[in-house]
């Protein structure tokens, strides 16, 4: 038996599951989010848990047990308390900022580069500071807009310039030899 299929999932105050056919629907205080369930697998809802069962032994329906588990599991945190990933602006004269329904990057390019943001997603930049902060309900968009602003510049190994993660450290290189 798989060992995360197998786990019960609490649902927190004020949030609701539901099965309609073959999706599972979240619905709690931060908005509603609905994952398609995968053939073989069932989905029970009774005292406030949540629980998941598959129909056979095979190989694909024990994958998809536990990965069942763990998307219902991140849809109800997200709809409970959301979802957070933080980048830093590192490099002079590297900056962004909101403008509407789009973030405007200066990174050292010639151009600047306009990101636009997700419906779903919420970005705060801190100006002074070049941090930004990505906030959303659903993980894997938050994770993804997050990865797709990083890929804009990513972090220098030699002057660790770019935008990087907050909590990633950047490997330096030594750059070249001096003469000997």
């Amino acid at each position: 038996m798989s060992r995360i299929g197998k786990k019960e999932i609490p649902l927190p105050k004020g949030v609701e599951v539901r099965q309609d056919g073959d999706a599972v629907t979240v619905k709690g205080p931060k908005g509603t989010l609905t994952t398609s369930l995968v053939p073989g697998i069932a989905v029970k809802v009774e005292n406030n848990v949540v629980q998941f069962s598959r129909s056979d032994d095979e190989g694909k329906t024990r994958a998809f047990h536990g990965l069942m588990r763990a998307l219902v599991a991140n849809n109800v945190t997200g709809v409970s308390e959301g979802f957070k990933r933080e980048l830093d602006i590192i490099g002079v004269g590297y900056r962004a900022e909101v403008k509407g329904k789009e973030v405007v990057f200066q990174l050292g390019y010639s151009h600047p580069v306009r990101f636009p943001i997700p419906a779903g997603i919420d970005i705060v930049v801190e100006p002074k500071t070049g941090h930004i902060t990505i906030t959303g309900i659903d993980k894997q968009k938050v994770g993804q807009t997050a990865a797709e602003i990083r890929s804009l510049r990513k972090p220098d190994p030699y002057k660790g310039k770019g935008v990087k993660y907050t909590d990633e450290v950047i490997r330096r290189k030594a750059g070249k030899a001096a003469g000997k």
